[in-house]
């Protein structure tokens, strides 16, 4: 890992904030000349500080869209269980979210379909893959109160 300072951070912190900004605004905005700019941008992309670059598209104006949080509990907890469930998991493009969990469940999922109906098949073809599921407990998400991307400012602001 390279040590970052605090040009990086700036970087980072506006493509956050805006990823559409031109080369040339960020270079102004971060008070370097452009050629520099590009080449610590360029490194962080390299180093993975920058995961990617994307659109936030508003689903629900293009189809219907349910969203559904699923608490998962495996059966056993051997590394091979964690990591048949782990990797079953990466090619259901329903699973838009997954976190290990420490305490009485073992998974959180987030998944979007476009009803309830979609839901419950997705469901079964999990339980039916033998992916060592004991339990699991759905919640629907009725609305959205807040969707956010955690602040760089604000957590790097913590730790000082």
């Amino acid at each position: 890992m390279i040590k970052l300072d605090k040009y990086d951070l700036a970087i980072l912190s506006i493509l956050q904030q805006n990823g559409r900004i031109t080369k040339v605004a960020l270079a102004e905005k971060v008070n370097l000349s452009p050629s520099p700019c590009w080449e610590r941008l360029r490194r962080l992309e390299r180093e993975g500080y920058i995961k990617g670059y994307h659109a936030s598209v508003n689903l629900r104006k293009l189809t219907s869209v349910t969203e559904v949080l699923v608490e998962v509990a495996l059966a056993n907890h051997k590394a091979e269980d964690f990591q048949r469930f782990e990797t079953a998991i990466q090619d259901v493009p329903e699973i838009v979210d997954c976190w290990a969990t420490g305490g009485g469940m073992d998974y959180i999922l987030k998944v979007v379909v476009n009803d309830i109906e979609a839901y419950q098949k997705l469901l079964d073809r999990l339980l039916e893959a033998g992916l060592g599921i004991d339990r699991y407990f759905s919640y629907i998400v009725t609305k959205s109160v807040k969707s956010a991307t955690p602040s760089l400012d604000t957590l790097l602001a913590e730790n000082d």
